[in-house]
């Protein structure tokens, strides 16, 4: 900063605060809401407060969140057709969800089994 900058501004904020200018703020008085960020290592925790704030999801979050709208959107169709697309998709989705996350593959999210839930619908039809 420039030689004096600081006091300009202190001597700012010092006039502002006798005109009252932060009197009757929302949430004055009122304690901090700061998030217990302990679990993050010290050095990534700027960079997960910036991704937090402009709403940026981990990977396997964002696949959670594609997977519950695709769910949503299948449970809503009616064509076989793209019914079998759309399942498609969400196996691939679930595949992608697998792969990412780092845990026993006994933990893996189950694929849509897309053969007989066709069958199925084709058999309503009839």
């Amino acid at each position: 900063m420039f030689p004096g900058f600081e006091q300009i501004i202190e001597a700012r904020i010092k006039k502002a605060q006798d005109e009252g200018a932060f009197d009757n703020l929302p949430g004055a008085g009122q304690p901090l809401d700061l998030e217990d960020d302990r679990h993050i290592p010290e050095d990534l925790r700027m960079a997960y407060k910036v991704l937090k704030n402009a709403d940026c999801l981990p990977p396997e979050l964002q696949l959670r969140k594609e997977i519950r709208r695709t769910e949503d959107l299948l449970a809503g169709m009616t064509a076989t057709v793209h019914k079998y697309r759309t399942i498609k998709k969400l196996n691939y989705l679930i595949l992608k969800l697998n792969a990412v996350r780092d845990t026993n593959a006994a933990l893996d999210i189950p694929q849509r089994y897309y053969g007989d839930l066709v069958e199925r619908l084709e058999g309503d039809k009839a």
